[in-house]
């Protein structure tokens, strides 16, 4: 180091506690560990299966560490928080974490704090930061049964973060927390090397694609993909359109039999859990997700990453990524006409559609980019650090 510079800080050793599901967290919370790993902290990531996100062998700053779920008579439902919980009083006694990133509040941020008071004080106590990501706020999270315990796991935690301010509103609302306690918005983020516009060898048939990404949950409505897609090819009979479904969940079956009777099974592909994403993206033209509530819309910023203009649901955190009239359309929850004749617009016409598309991508590089994101984190582990301890990590009274 040269006289004058700046001491570099030693390397963080971090803990990542995610679900492994196909959706939005486990992927942010992937690459965030993926990321941290690449500038050379420690990182060890728990969850009950490896998340599709990570590579397939543990690398050199990173571990995965698959949580043991034993089934007990006594026990009706999974012991998985318990479980958890056990795997990061292990680790942290053999690795001395300095913090542990929970992502979602129930049941990982529930678990990083009975780790934490399980760990005697010479073993060391890891910082908390809990991500909240959605649904642990409106609606796991909001249930009666776990209010408190989501309240309590909020407050309990050395920094609370949302990835739109819409959520920090819900959060605040939802849960009576109090404005001088710190919500930090930090937004999802892309890797615009790894999600990028087609190249001209690249160009497909000339067919017009649509394409939604989901877990096929109630809440995205998948349905109404469907019936935007039967909707839009009765206003552009010209076109021939089709349709990409991307992902896996209940509603699967419930889809498929809708499409069959709306006359457009033929129409439709039903893609799975897609691992080449970004492949898929890039063979598209126009990305759906009328979902009736988003927190913030990572499949969303994934598509427009690839340049294809976004038609969604005017709801939650979803006007934070998709500028309306600019990176594309949105409209009401629901409204099913609405979305068809704004997905018949831009499919009808190549040229605002590369307009709506060069914007994505454009919004994407200004505001979504993963490195200055994933630096955001890693400032905010430092922050909470270098609090006292009788500020940071004590007991909280909820």
């Amino acid at each position: 180091m040269k006289r004058g510079d700046a001491p570099v800080p030693p390397p963080l050793r971090v803990g990542i506690a995610c679900f492994s599901t196909f959706g939005g967290s486990g992927v942010i919370a992937s690459e965030i560990g993926l990321s941290l790993a690449g500038r050379g902290h420690r990182v060890h990531v728990f969850s009950d299966e490896r998340p599709s996100r990570l590579p397939v062998e543990d690398g050199p700053n990173l571990t995965f560490h698959r949580v043991e779920i034993r089934p007990y008579p006594q026990l009706k439902d999974s012991p998985y928080a318990l479980g958890l919980t056990s795997a990061i009083v292990d680790v942290c006694r053999r690795e001395r974490l300095d913090v542990v990133h929970a992502h979602y509040a129930i049941p990982h941020a529930i678990s990083a704090y009975l780790a934490r008071q399980i760990l005697a004080p010479e073993e060391g106590a890891p910082a908390i930061v809990t991500t909240l990501h959605g649904t642990d706020i409106t609606l796991v999270g909001n249930d009666p049964s776990f209010l408190p315990l989501t309240r309590f796991s909020i407050l309990a935690s050395d920094a609370v973060t949302t990835p739109s301010a819409w959520l920090a509103r819900a959060t605040r609302q939802n849960f009576a927390i109090a404005d001088d306690r710190p919500i930090d918005v930090i937004p999802n983020f892309v890797d615009p090397a790894r999600f990028h516009p087609a190249s001209p060898s690249e160009a497909h048939a000339r067919y017009r694609a649509l394409v939604h990404v989901s877990n096929f949950r109630p809440v995205k409505r998948v349905a109404d993909v469907v019936r935007v897609f039967q909707a839009a090819l009765a206003l552009r009979p010209e076109l021939p359109l089709t349709l990409a479904l991307v992902g896996d969940g209940p509603d699967r079956p419930a889809v498929e039999t809708l499409a069959a009777e709306l006359g457009v099974r033929d129409h439709v592909q039903f893609l799975g859990e897609r691992i080449d994403l970004p492949g898929v993206l890039r063979a598209s033209d126009l990305f759906l997700l009328p979902s009736e509530t988003e927190s913030f819309g990572l499949a969303a910023l994934e598509a427009m990453a690839c340049g294809l203009p976004v038609v969604a649901s005017d709801v939650g955190g979803l006007p934070e990524v998709v500028a309306h009239g600019e990176t594309g359309l949105l409209a009401p929850v629901g409204d099913v006409a609405a979305m068809a004749r704004h997905v018949a617009r831009l499919l009808g016409d190549d040229r605002e559609r590369a307009r709506f598309g060069a914007a994505a991508r454009a919004r994407v590089e200004a505001h979504f980019r993963i490195d200055p994101i994933v630096t955001r984190y890693e400032a905010l582990y430092r922050s909470v650090l270098s609090m006292p301890p009788s500020a940071s990590r004590t007991r909280v009274r909820a």
